[in-house]
């Protein structure tokens, strides 16, 4: 069994069921290092707390405080284009809504800083074969006891789409 730092009795290992915070906790606390919880909030909530339209063009990049203080702090947002200008107006709104979204004055100034930000990557369309009338009969007659013909429905589009990736798509 593990020992725990701050004594020398054995941690208890907890199995099963555990919340997905907990565990998402442990692994980017590394990741996270020195930026701390409000630099974790920006990061993975950016979208809900600037708002979809700006956080199309704009994502954070660091936090940093004031030696010895962990509140007021600097936040550097990369925005492409002229969205700069829009969210230099949209300033004092985004740090109002940025500090209420951590429960404490961690932000006091923002700096912007024009520069492509990266896009997530357009999915690649796989190409699928219409399925043969065989194929298609056979997996209705698999799915003909499903009594919620939703469900039914969407177990069929599914199938339909896995058997056309097998046909050669």
């Amino acid at each position: 069994m593990a020992r725990s730092k701050q004594s020398d009795k054995p941690e208890e290992r907890r199995y099963g069921v555990r919340q997905l915070a907990v565990a998402a906790d442990r692994v980017t606390k590394r990741a996270f290092g020195r930026r701390g919880f409000a630099m974790t909030e920006l990061l993975t909530r950016w979208p809900m707390i600037a708002g979809e339209s700006l956080a199309r063009h704009s994502v954070p990049e660091r936090l940093r405080f004031p030696q010895g203080k962990a509140e007021g702090g600097a936040l550097w947002v990369r925005v492409d284009g002229a969205m700069g200008l829009e969210l230099q107006h949209l300033q004092p709104l985004l740090i109002e809504r940025i500090n209420a979204h951590c429960g404490f004055a961690a932000v006091r100034e923002l700096r912007i800083v024009q520069g492509p930000i990266g896009r997530p990557q357009a999915r690649i369309a796989v190409k699928r074969r219409p399925l043969a009338p065989a194929q298609l009969q056979a997996l209705q007659l698999e799915l003909a006891a499903i009594a919620d013909p939703e469900l039914r429905a969407a177990l069929t589009r599914l199938g339909g789409g896995v058997l056309g990736r097998q046909n050669g798509g």
